[in-house]
């Protein structure tokens, strides 16, 4: 059956999203949805006020010639918590640091998702009541973990309560692979699963060129190491912090394509993290992304290794939630 038609008022209302954080991610996912225009209005919300108004001074100078969803210009503004529990999405790039490989010195991983639980715990209890229909985005780190503590703390529909969990390292295993192969990344599908950390896994079973099976569309005497590539897209965004400190742009484009996806209700596959009842914990697995956040989650056919491997990163993020709590 054909998933119902898009509501025209989708993308023509006044839409707004507010982003918790005014650091180099939030700024960033503020350019790519004022230069991709996705809302009419984006909202920053920051308890630093004096770096909040400045980045919202800063990014009003890229919307003169960017027109807004239904015409006029996007407009950003300053916000509250309250005010950011009033919009169609929240996007949460919230914590005391971009990744838990750069803790601060003597800090331990514990320590760092204790900091950032409270950081999300404060910042969801000042949004409430939520809108009934606001989805919440978390691209904060720990990803999945964040994300089920989120669903914890907000009382929100499952459902409307996701993280951008692998859709990035499915990014950036796409782009290697396109590399190797010479063929455009747009043409393949490939996805890493489970944590959007150590223990993700690439469902390589399921990677196709084309809808043809990789190894039966590689060029003649190209020969691809799998452990490898798999340990490349897991190391790109370490080896990036090391050398610049953080990661921003490729996080921003990828949330605010997420923000589309669920304004317009376009019904687009991403590997997003969500709750997976059969295992027990928020984690990445192909998702139907629409108005109301998860439409549904895609069972892909992965072989008893592959799926050896994604319950072992299920079990894997069990053992952090019980630590955290």
């Amino acid at each position: 059956m054909d998933p119902p038609a898009m509501d025209p008022e989708i993308s023509t209302a006044k839409s707004r999203i507010a982003i918790l954080g005014a650091g180099s991610v939030g700024s960033a996912i503020g350019l790519c949805l004022i230069l991709n225009p996705v809302a009419s209005e984006v909202v920053l919300v920051d308890p630093n006020t004096a770096l909040r108004d400045a980045q919202i001074k800063d990014l009003g100078d890229a919307t003169t010639y960017h027109g807004a969803v239904g015409g006029g210009g996007v407009r950003i503004r300053a916000g509250t918590h309250k005010d950011a529990g009033q919009c169609d999405i929240v996007v949460a790039p919230l914590t005391v640091a971009p990744d838990l490989t750069v803790a601060p010195s003597g800090e331990s991983r514990t320590d760092l998702l204790g900091r950032n639980l409270a950081i999300l715990k404060s910042a969801t209890n000042d949004m409430k009541p939520f809108r009934e229909d606001t989805v919440l985005l978390i691209v904060a780190n720990p990803c999945d973990v964040l994300t089920y503590f989120a669903q914890q703390y907000s009382g929100l529909p499952k459902g409307q309560v996701l993280g951008s969990g692998t859709f990035l390292d499915s990014a950036r295993l796409r782009g290697i692979l396109s590399e190797k192969v010479g063929v455009d990344a747009s043409s393949i599908d490939a996805y890493v699963l489970g944590e959007h950390g150590e223990s993700q896994m690439v469902a390589w079973s399921c990677v196709t060129i084309g809808a043809v099976p990789l190894d039966q569309c590689l060029p003649p005497n190209v020969t691809l190491d799998r452990k490898a590539i798999a340990i490349e897209t897991k190391d790109k965004a370490a080896k990036i912090i090391e050398a610049k400190g953080a990661t921003a742009y490729g996080i921003a484009a990828l949330s605010a394509s997420i923000c589309k996806s669920i304004l317009f209700d376009q019904r687009n596959v991403r590997p997003i993290s969500h709750w997976v009842d059969d295992l027990g914990c928020c984690l990445s697995l192909p998702v139907v992304l629409g108005r109301r956040g998860i439409v549904r989650s895609l069972n892909m056919p992965l072989i008893q290794e592959e799926k050896d491997l994604l319950a072992k990163s299920a079990s894997t993020l069990k053992e952090y939630i019980a630590e955290a709590k």
